[in-house]
């Protein structure tokens, strides 16, 4: 078992300076670790060049990226060339796509999670198919990502729409996400139901409303490792409760991904997004050390 750590941008001998606490930790864990250039599978489109400091595995092994996001193109370049070096990660580009975007798992998380609609964009968006996309909300409360992420924390001005039937502050808000986003917008835009989750806090820089939620990484169908999602704020030793949704987790077509979950106002819970575990962050909560440990155990068990 390899994991696969992003180099340094300005030693490709050396690990990403974000990700040397997991490196450290997945070594103690007992893990082999190889490096790739993020920046030539990127921005340069060199999938080959881009793992070259990988190791000529002699057999076939299994590997575990760990670092930044990338468009379900760029995973499958990725997969493609780690597996001409006999390391095969864990999702192939089919599960990561599953995961990586909303609407792609939507209907298993559906019963879950805040209703959801979404459409493809390419330039502006046509209000009027956005209008009508948004006639099931009945004027409710909304907010706006992309296929995979949205800007929360710049909640008023490209996140939060206050009603759904309201058009000008729809068109306002996409057209400050849009904007923000630039190049890096993944496919075109979700909207998802406004729900009241149990408040936390008020994030201290942006503002943003903080919520009870809990990252959750589950490895072959099971739970393997719970955080809580936010740093600040009292969480007062609460724990989700997962056991709802441990059938959704099995229905989940990915041998390793994150499953966000919030506490709603009213004491329920509700699945946020899922996502694929390579590339889901450890939030500042988590025990790296911990982390490693258990991804051992699950693997060996």
């Amino acid at each position: 078992m390899t994991i696969i750590f992003c180099s340094d941008p300005l030693n490709e001998r050396g690990s990403d300076p974000v990700y040397e606490t997991e490196v450290q930790a997945a070594e103690g864990a007992g893990f082999q670790h190889a490096l790739v250039s993020f920046e030539e599978l990127v921005y340069t489109n060199n999938p080959d060049r881009a793992v070259r400091r990988v190791d000529q595995s002699p057999g076939s092994v299994i590997g575990i990226y760990r670092g930044w996001m990338m468009t379900p193109r760029q995973y499958e370049q990725l997969y493609v060339a780690l597996e001409r070096k006999g390391v095969l990660l864990i999702n192939d580009p089919v599960a990561y796509k599953h995961c990586h975007y909303l609407p792609a798992s939507y209907s298993i998380i559906a019963e879950h999670t805040p209703r959801s609609v979404w459409m493809t964009v390419q330039g502006s968006p046509d209000m009027d198919q956005v209008t009508e996309l948004l006639e099931p909300f009945d004027g409710k409360p909304i907010v706006l990502k992309d296929f995979v992420k949205s800007r929360k924390h710049e909640w008023n001005d490209a996140c939060y729409i206050p009603s759904a039937a309201d058009r000008s502050a729809v068109e306002r808000v996409i057209t400050r996400f849009l904007e923000l986003q630039g190049d890096d917008l993944n496919e075109g835009l979700v909207f998802r139901e406004y729900v009241e989750f149990a408040p936390l806090a008020v994030h201290s820089k942006s503002g943003m409303p903080l919520t009870k939620e809990f990252r959750l990484f589950f490895l072959d169908g099971k739970l393997m490792y719970s955080v809580p999602y936010w740093e600040e704020g009292d969480y007062g030793g609460q724990l989700p409760e997962v056991e709802t949704f441990l059938p959704v987790a099995r229905a989940v077509q990915s041998r390793f991904f994150t499953m966000d979950v919030a506490q709603r106002k009213d004491g329920g819970w509700l699945i946020v997004e899922l996502g694929d575990a390579q590339v889901a962050a450890l939030p500042d909560n988590a025990d790296p050390v911990e982390f490693y440990r258990a991804l051992k155990r699950g693997l060996d068990g």
